[in-house]
């Protein structure tokens, strides 16, 4: 007995179930990623990285869960296998947020305790927000991607969807093989950036209402928050999205000869990195070696870069799908804030701080590459503040 308890203790996710994003292996099992395209190709001999240490520590997999089509777009439309609806005002519709969809409802409808997302520009955080749940998108390189079908191999990362800043800090360790333990911090005397270049332009009210109210419960409490330019951050999505098409269509580019068994909004994406010739790819990513440098100094001396994780609450499934512009306008829209931070190669976590029968909204806390535990452990200090309660 003894022998058993012990062992248990060192699971630290003994008999807890989580759920997995289609785009992980799991032995014996086709990674469909959401598609039609691939569900004649063969089942994985092995499981994902992440699901061996997720196995290892105790967890149950209790399934695999919906997601966009190849992890290409923050809306979570999947017309193949249907969209899962927001878990706040579902008799509305509304979109739940991707690209790791249900994720976030397995999580809000009790179905797992926790999810496992990727994030190439926001696909944990924005349905972590927008489903008034807690999301974290770890530096790229702290979880290893190996066995997780890439959208891009710059900007993916993957990482925890939860109900808790805690849950995902074991889930963190587990996923990332760390043995640090957080340190506790005060609030008092942190010092965080809010940016005045691009994250706060055209916020719906309830957004602006949510986000202007966390930062006087931060201040209240002690933190010292400034507004600084960073207008770096103008003209980012094009880096990053540039880079990301290009990287996806390298991926795609023989499967897309089936052109006609993708999401068309999905492909039409995808094929926009067919014109990306060698020449404007490298200048890419030369453009974003400077972007995290100059992102790097303007950080330092902070604590951490504080804004909206998503402009806006969650529109309607019929809203965003009514034309191709609609779409595109709508998922440009809810990753703009959150793309910044893969494009900086940075960590962040969302928590909610809308008020209780609100639409939800999320705080992000970002800081730079390697941050981690940092972020995390301003994250227990905010979340105990329980923002949003007045």
């Amino acid at each position: 007995m003894d022998h058993i308890v012990r062992r248990a203790a060192r699971a630290p996710l003994a008999g807890v179930p989580i759920s997995i994003k289609d785009n992980f292996d799991e032995a014996g099992v086709i990674t469909l990623a959401g598609s039609k395209v691939l569900a004649s190709a063969p089942a994985a001999s092995r499981d994902s990285a992440v699901v061996e240490r997720l196995r290892a520590a105790g967890a149950v997999i209790v399934g695999r869960t919906n997601m966009t089509e190849f992890a290409y777009s923050g809306l979570g439309i999947n017309p193949h296998y249907g969209t899962p609806r927001n878990a706040y005002d579902r008799a509305a519709a509304r979109i739940p947020g991707g690209s790791s969809s249900g994720a976030a409802i397995s999580v809000t409808d009790g179905m797992a305790a926790a999810a496992i997302g990727t994030d190439t520009g926001g696909s944990v955080r924005i349905p972590a927000a927008l489903n008034g749940l807690v999301g974290f998108k770890p530096t790229a390189r702290r979880v290893p991607l190996d066995g997780v079908l890439p959208l891009s191999l710059t900007l993916d990362s993957a990482g925890p969807i939860a109900r808790t800043v805690k849950d995902c800090v074991t889930l963190d360790r587990v996923l990332s093989s760390s043995t640090t333990d957080l340190s506790t911090v005060s609030l008092r005397g942190l010092r965080f950036a809010v940016p005045k270049t691009l994250v706060l332009d055209d916020l719906s009210a309830a957004v602006s209402t949510a986000f202007t109210s966390a930062l006087s419960r931060l201040s209240a409490a002690g933190a010292a928050i400034s507004d600084i330019p960073m207008t770096e951050f103008a003209g980012a999505g094009e880096v990053s999205g540039a880079i990301s098409s290009a990287e996806a269509w390298w991926w795609h580019r023989e499967w897309m000869k089936q052109g006609d068994a993708y999401d068309p909004r999905v492909a039409m994406r995808i094929r926009r990195g067919q014109a990306t010739d060698a020449a404007t790819y490298i200048e890419m990513l030369q453009k974003r070696r400077r972007f995290v440098s100059v992102i790097e100094s303007d950080l330092r001396g902070f604590d951490a870069l504080l804004m909206p994780t998503v402009p806006e609450t969650a529109p309607t499934i019929a809203e965003v799908v009514a034309s191709d512009e609609i779409y595109l306008r709508f998922n440009s829209r809810v990753l703009r804030n959150t793309s910044l931070v893969n494009l900086f190669d940075g960590c962040a976590l969302t928590i909610p701080c809308h008020a209780p029968g609100d639409a939800p909204v999320g705080l992000s806390i970002a800081g730079t590459a390697g941050q981690d535990d940092r972020v995390l452990a301003i994250g227990l200090a905010i979340e105990a503040l329980r923002l949003g309660t007045g």
